[in-house]
């Protein structure tokens, strides 16, 4: 090993310690307790409000309240998945498993790719958040697509949003694939809370509601949770440096490089469930959420004395450097003559 490398590899250890000795790794069980009994109350309260509402079209003011509902209850699954909760496995296990069969996703599912994007961000050949049939993200994925496909990726910029009216639907048939795939682990547990899922979900619509209220209801809220979900972690990654194999860099430059925060306050903290501090998660994933913001000072003077870029922006700038990195990396696929591969 190099004295560089060394070097670099030791930055990580002086950074955690910093962050051990200001006390931001300890669990914060109180403030989950009170966050995921506000969800749970909000949740049912809904349903209450739902039946009580009966055949109407303001049912659609509901559908959207879920949404939300649906995406914080998604945050609480994503902690416990990182075990941000509690530090055993088991109980932020059930915590998980819980809420994925609230909105009917599949924690193993999401527990296995969410790991691999955690250990290669933005990594072309090892993230699967960068690997999508629907869009790309290098150039050299563009020279892969062939028709459909293709078009798609020459215009991706301009269908990026409409494209996210369907990540709820993605979400739901991922997750669905993925349990009767060979090998998954508890398959049994996990089909039994989808298929309750969806048995109360459609059996709670369609007794309450006509049929033609109630598919309309159905598009509403999947549209718009996968509006919201999409736009919680498209600001992440998207529009940062990719790697590919074979690149030098060390644990910490490689999660802090190819990550952004987006700043904006309690309302982005609660609007984007603390992912907003990307980075810090990153860094170190097991962190209980509302240690975040304390961490990110720690972190963001670490890199400005080591001289690594740290990238933070607005929320509304951060899609911005989205959907222009999707238009460049499209750009080769528009420049070429209709017809030609």
């Amino acid at each position: 090993m190099t004295s560089t490398q060394t070097r670099q590899g030791s930055d990580f250890a002086e950074l955690s310690k910093l962050v051990k000795d200001a006390g931001l790794l300890g669990r914060r069980r109180k403030y989950y307790a009170v966050k995921i009994s506000l969800n749970l109350l909000a949740f049912a309260g809904g349903w209450v409000a739902f039946a009580h509402l009966g055949d109407s079209w303001w049912q659609l003011f509901l559908a959207a309240f879920f949404a939300m509902m649906f995406t914080q209850l998604s945050f609480i699954g994503h902690d416990a998945g990182h075990k941000q909760i509690f530090r055993g496995r088991k109980a932020n296990d059930v915590t998980g498993f819980v809420h994925g069969g609230l909105t009917g996703l599949s924690y193993g599912w999401w527990i296995g790719t969410h790991t691999r994007h955690h250990a290669n961000p933005n990594h072309e050949d090892e993230d699967p958040d960068v690997n999508l049939a629907a869009l790309i993200f290098t150039k050299a994925q563009g020279t892969e697509r062939r028709g459909f496909l293709r078009w798609m990726a020459k215009y991706q910029a301009f269908l990026f949003f409409p494209l996210l009216l369907l990540e709820g639907l993605n979400l739901h048939v991922s997750s669905v694939t993925a349990i009767f795939q060979r090998g998954f682990k508890r398959r049994k547990l996990e089909s039994a809370l989808m298929l309750a899922h969806i048995a109360a979900y459609l059996t709670a619509v369609f007794v309450v509601l006509s049929p033609g209220v109630g598919f309309v209801f159905i598009a509403v809220h999947q549209c718009l949770w996968g509006v919201y979900m999409g736009c919680s972690f498209a600001p992440n990654h998207k529009g940062m440096p990719t790697l590919s194999a074979g690149h030098k860099l060390d644990f910490l430059r490689k999660q802090v490089l190819t990550s952004r925060n987006v700043r904006g306050g309690r309302v982005v903290d609660f609007a984007l469930g603390g992912l907003n501090y990307q980075i810090e998660h990153h860094l170190f994933p097991s962190m209980a959420r509302p240690n975040l913001k304390h961490a990110q000072v720690i972190v963001r003077e670490f890199c400005a004395k080591h001289g690594i870029d740290y990238a933070q922006c607005g929320w509304a700038a951060s899609y911005g450097h989205v959907l222009r990195h999707l238009h460049e990396v499209g750009a080769p696929l528009r420049a070429q003559p209709a017809g030609a591969r």
